[in-house]
């Protein structure tokens, strides 16, 4: 009743050309690389007992924000949910209060 169809391979139609002869291709040697000249060194960067300061409190204040943000966004989710799942006590409540009135 339910048999797969094997499809075939249609037959090519028109000219078939032959293949084409490929070509060796001779290698070029490249030229050995000239000699790189030396770079002026970078300047080293120098944190001054100041500058380590800010860069720690401004990656606390980073941290307490975020964290902030976070616990904030849990506490959100958490409200909702206890909302929704006492939305739904109440809803099934009345509806089955509803039931027992009939």
């Amino acid at each position: 009743m339910l048999r797969p169809k094997v499809p075939t391979m249609p037959q090519p139609t028109g000219q078939l050309a032959p293949p084409a002869a490929v070509e060796p291709t001779t290698i070029i040697q490249a030229a050995p690389a000239s000699t790189l000249t030396p770079t002026a060194a970078r300047p080293t960067v120098q944190l001054t007992p100041g500058a380590v300061i800010a860069l720690v409190g401004g990656g606390t204040a980073v941290v307490l924000v975020v964290g902030t943000v976070l616990v904030s966004m849990l506490l959100a989710i958490a409200i909702t949910g206890a909302s929704v799942a006492i939305c739904a006590l109440v809803i099934r409540s009345l509806i089955t209060s509803e039931n027992r009135r009939r």
